[in-house]
């Protein structure tokens, strides 16, 4: 699930990893953007003194909204001084005309207002940076570029070709060096909602939830696939972490190798999101000391693997990468080879906290769609599950899930086709059955239950991988958004989504489960806490007081302090790796770790959720 529309300017610096780093790449680190530049501007310099005769072609190319032009500013300056010829040549002016390619993306990106009100909705983006090029600019952009690689050059240049998608395979083997200017995801909505960037090839700018669409279907889709292809080729030669146009900080991509190599064998924790919404409450603000201005804190993206970032200290400096950036190039040591095959490299599983708490409402009535309803519809990766961990409650907290059983599902969703279109009550609580929600209750969501998480609690959110987020809101209270704008409602898609037949007898035999004993010891115990046929994930709960013992056997864990107040997770095979975790933390277990143990830091017994890919994952065809 992805869609950060509008993340909090916030950056929480709490979660910061500390791996022992080579010296190697603490003195490779540059630090700062005309520091970058100046470096860059000698390396390119040296190469025209060293091959003589010869041009010295590099490509800038980068995630969206990377702002190159800083950067190559300062780079042509330095040249100047030292009277080095240069050509600047920006790829902006390679790509299809902007009427051309809203014609050709409307397929993945048009608007359909029976099915998606507000145009939420999209198909996966599948060709590439190849598609959104003009075929005649772009054969002429390659004979320029064989040109400048000939030899026996009077007078040499450096040749700089800046923009998103310049390093695809048709141009990589023409340049000498080729740098990418990253940006965190989040760093890059909070651009976009700025204004700073457009769509790739547009002139004009579209409206910033259009942008954005845009951006979630096709532009971030080509961007991603694409640095991926440049991690696992090795193809970066010069890494810059673009998030501070002025403090951009610069690795090495043999360095940055080095630094992801070492950060793998440790427990980590990524850097939160956090953003603000209708039901949004103050358990998580004032746990983490979020802004006081912050009006509430709804969700808590503490491990979507497409929407955070990981932090790590270089030296006396903090370098801070997309976490997806990182298992792109880690996926196997990360992940384990099974799921990297099975996901096609991407992190599987995502985590995230809604906070209700003291809030003023609950979650919308809402369902998600499966697998092969997402495939056909939005050529996506696959369904939509979830799962919720109650982890705080106030007084009369509930989790909705399924239909009462003497309900008429049928007539809710005739209700709510007519609140959608004219704003209509409706009693959901005759239709919706829910749980009493406790500390430790675990509720399982596959794909097609309706759900909704009740106000005043905290739940702990896991589920499966999309692209997209299929959020289908049956009913919403009649509710605006915090704009004051009424909040979409979508029974199009919820109405043939809906597993009618799970009712308060499926659900207290399948979704609400007794926890059973997994393993036990002296001090300890691990339970089943929520497995099902219907989910890839198994959902565990250690309990313990001193310390538990674990083996990742291949598949990562992520852990997250439910109950305690601090925690080691610690690496038996190599205990300089480990990570101290804090209440409400969540901490990746890298699957290459293998044995570890988790001690217990505080003075109160400790609860730790794990979640890990079930047995026999790789065959799961839901």
């Amino acid at each position: 699930m992805s869609f950060m529309y509008n993340p909090y300017p916030y950056d929480d610096w709490n979660a910061v990893n500390r791996p022992a780093v080579d010296d190697e790449v603490t003195d490779a680190l540059v630090s700062g953007t005309k520091a970058s530049a100046d470096f860059l501007a000698d390396v390119f310099r040296k190469r025209l003194e060293t091959v003589k005769g010869r041009n010295c072609i590099v490509a800038f190319d980068g995630y969206i909204s990377a702002d190159w032009k800083r950067t190559i500013n300062l780079i042509v300056q330095n040249l100047e001084m030292t009277k080095t010829e240069f050509e600047v040549i920006p790829f902006s002016g390679i790509y299809k005309k902007a009427d051309v390619l809203d014609k050709e993306l409307d397929y993945y990106v048009g608007e359909d207002k029976i099915k998606d009100p507000v145009s939420l909705f999209g198909k996966v983006y599948d060709k590439g940076f190849e598609g959104l090029l003009d075929e005649d600019k772009a054969a002429s952009l390659q004979s320029e570029l064989e040109h400048f690689k000939q030899g026996n050059i009077v007078k040499s240049k450096v040749v700089i070709v800046y923009g998103n998608g310049c390093a695809i395979a048709r141009y990589r083997d023409l340049y000498d060096w080729i740098c990418y200017f990253d940006v965190t995801p989040k760093e890059s909505i909070l651009r976009a909602r700025r204004g700073s960037f457009g769509n790739i090839g547009d002139r004009l700018a579209k409206p910033v939830k259009t942008l954005i669409r845009r951006c979630y279907y096709v532009d971030f889709e080509v961007a991603v696939r694409l640095r991926g292809e440049l991690l696992r080729d090795n193809k970066i030669d010069y890494y810059l972490a673009s998030d501070y146009p002025d403090d951009i900080q610069l690795l090495p991509g043999v360095q940055l190798n080095n630094l992801f190599n070492k950060m793998v064998r440790y427990p980590f924790r990524c850097k939160p999101v956090y953003l603000e919404g209708v039901w949004g409450g103050t358990f998580v603000k004032r746990l983490r000391g979020l802004p006081e201005e912050m009006r509430n804190c709804a969700w808590v993206f503490d491990l979507i693997p497409m929407e955070v970032s990981l932090v790590m200290e270089v030296g006396k400096r903090l370098f801070e990468v997309p976490f997806s950036t990182f298992f792109q190039k880690e996926g196997v040591a990360l992940m384990g080879g099974d799921c990297m095959k099975k996901f096609k490299g991407y992190f599987p599983i995502r985590f995230n906290y809604d906070d209700s708490y003291h809030s003023n409402g609950n979650m919308s009535i809402q369902v998600h769609s499966g697998k092969d309803y997402n495939v056909e519809n939005y050529n996506e990766l696959g369904r939509q599950d979830e799962s919720y961990y109650v982890v705080q409650v106030g007084h009369h907290a509930k989790t909705y899930v399924g239909f009462n059983e003497e309900a008429d599902p049928k007539e809710f969703i005739e209700l709510a086709k007519k609140s959608e279109k004219d704003y209509t009550p409706i009693d959901y609580q005759k239709y919706i059955h829910y749980v009493d929600s406790k500390p430790g209750t675990q509720v399982l969501l596959p794909a097609g239950t309706i759900h909704s998480s009740g106000r005043n609690q905290v739940v702990l959110e896991i589920g499966s991988l999309t692209i997209g987020s299929y959020t289908y809101k049956m009913y919403d209270y009649l509710r605006a958004d915090l704009d004051g704008n009424p909040r979409p409602i979508h029974t199009y898609h919820g109405e043939r989504v809906l597993k009618t037949e799970r009712t308060t007898r499926w659900v207290r035999e399948n979704l609400v489960q007794t926890p059973r004993v997994a393993r036990q010891g002296d001090g300890w115990a691990e339970y089943i806490v929520g497995e099902h046929d219907l989910l890839y994930f198994t959902l565990h709960r250690f309990e313990f007081e001193k310390e538990i013992e674990d083996d990742t056997n291949g598949k990562f864990h992520v852990l997250v302090l439910v109950d305690g107040e601090q925690v080691k997770v610690e690496s038996l095979d190599h205990p300089e790796c480990s990570y101290i975790q804090n209440y409400m933390d969540m901490v990746v277990v890298p699957a290459n770790i293998g044995r570890y143990v988790v001690r217990n830091l505080g003075n109160q017994p400790v609860c730790i959720h794990k979640t890990m890919l079930k047995d026999g994952f790789i065959d799961d065809n839901q």
